[in-house]
C-alpha cells in the first residue's frame, strides 16, 4: 500500500478561514492607528526606529532562510514585519539607530529561528529582542522624549516610572501625552486597533480581559499606601499593558490553546506584571511577564487540553 507521506506541522492547528499570511497583516493593520499616534505625539524620529526595526527584522529572516535553504517566499508571510514593527513599539522615539538593528536581528534569530521558525518559537520574537535590549543597553532603552508639543520636549521619566510624584491627568495618559514607548502611549489608538482584531475575530477577549483585569484587581489591593487604595486606572493607562495584553500576549504560536488556558495565562501575566511593578527594580513588567508565562504554555495546555471522549486521563 502506499504509505502517506503528509507532514503535520507543529501546533497550533488553528480553525480558521483566514490564511497565515492574511492574519499577519490584519494585526499590522490593527498597530497602524498606534503607530500614526506614535509619529503625531513624537515625530518623525518615531517613523525612523520603525523602519529601521522593520527593515533590520526582515532582511534577518531573509538571510536565516537563505542560510537554511528555506523558500525565500516565506519572508512575504508578513511575521518579520509584525516582528520588527512591535519591536519598535516597545522602544524610545530618540533611540540610536544602531539599536533597533540589532533589536531586529535578535528579535529574527534567537527569538524564531532558532527554534526553526514561524510556528516552532515558544516566545514572543518582539519581546525577546526588547527585552536583551532592555538589559544590554538599560540606559537608552529607559531615556524617554516628551511630546513635540509639551513645553519641554526633553527626555524624562514615564508616569510609571515616577509614580510617586505622577502630575498626569487620565485624559493625557489616555491619549498619551506624555514621554514613553513608540507604541505604548497613546491608549485611544491601542484600542482602536484591539477592538478590530476582537470584531474580525482575530483574537479572543479571554487573554487580554484576564490579564488586564487581574493587574487592575493587584494593583487596587496592593498598589496604595494600604489595602485598597492603590490607583488602579492609572496602572491601566501607562506603561505596556494595554500592548501587551492585545498585541503580544495574544500571539497564537506562544499562548494556550484552550479558553481556560488562555484565562489561566492572562491571570498569570497579570500577576507577574503587578509583582515587577511594585516589588521589582525596574518599574515595567509586561514584557518580563509575558516572556515567563509563554515558558509554561505547555504546562497550560497539557492540564486544560479537552479531553477526548472515550480516551482515560492519564
Amino acid at each position: 500500500m502506499p504509505s502517506n507521506n503528509l507532514t503535520v506541522t507543529p501546533s497550533p492547528h488553528i480553525k480558521s478561514p483566514l490564511s497565515a499570511k492574511k492574519i499577519m497583516y490584519l494585526v499590522i493593520l490593527s498597530l497602524l492607528p498606534a503607530g500614526i499616534a506614535g509619529i503625531y505625539i513624537f515625530g518623525l524620529c518615531s517613523l525612523k526606529v520603525m523602519l529601521i526595526s522593520i527593515i533590520s527584522c526582515v532582511i534577518s529572516e531573509a538571510v536565516f532562510l537563505k542560510l537554511r535553504n528555506r523558500d525565500p517566499k516565506a519572508i512575504l508571510d508578513g511575521s518579520a514585519i509584525l516582528t520588527g514593527l512591535l519591536l519598535a513599539y516597545n522602544m524610545p522615539p530618540e533611540i540610536p539607530f544602531w539599536i533597533p538593528i540589532v533589536g531586529g536581528v535578535v528579535s529574527i534569530v534567537l527569538g524564531k529561528q532558532i527554534f526553526g521558525g514561524l510556528g516552532h518559537n515558544i516566545f514572543n520574537p518582539a519581546l525577546v529582542g526588547r527585552v536583551f535590549l532592555q538589559i544590554s543597553w538599560p540606559v537608552y532603552m529607559t531615556t524617554w522624549k516628551n511630546p513635540k508639543w509639551a513645553i519641554d520636549a526633553v527626555s524624562s521619566a514615564t508616569p510609571l516610572a515616577k509614580e510617586g510624584a505622577r502630575g498626569f491627568s487620565y485624559l493625557d495618559l489616555f491619549l498619551g501625552n506624555h514621554g514613553g514607548s513608540i507604541g505604548e502611549v497613546c491608549i485611544l489608538a491601542l484600542i482602536i486597533g484591539a477592538l478590530f482584531l476582537i470584531f474580525t475575530k482575530i483574537i479572543s477577549f479571554h487573554i487580554p480581559a484576564s490579564f488586564i483585569g487581574t493587574v487592575m484587581v493587584l494593583a487596587w489591593i496592593f498598589g496604595g499606601e494600604g489595602f485598597f487604595r492603590g490607583d488602579f486606572i492609572f496602572h491601566l493607562l501607562t506603561g505596556g499593558l494595554v500592548l501587551g495584553a492585545f498585541f503580544m500576549a495574544t500571539d497564537y504560536v506562544t499562548c494556550p490553546l484552550t479558553r481556560k488556558g488562555k484565562i489561566i495565562f492572562g491571570i498569570g501575566c497579570g500577576v507577574l506584571t503587578v509583582l515587577i511593578r511594585l516589588r521589582g527594580s525596574y518599574p515595567e513588567g509586561v514584557s518580563y511577564a509575558i516572556l515567563f508565562m509563554n515558558a509554561v504554555v505547555p504546562l497550560i495546555d497539557r492540564y486544560t487540553k479537552t479531553r477526548v471522549y472515550g480516551v482515560s486521563k492519564k
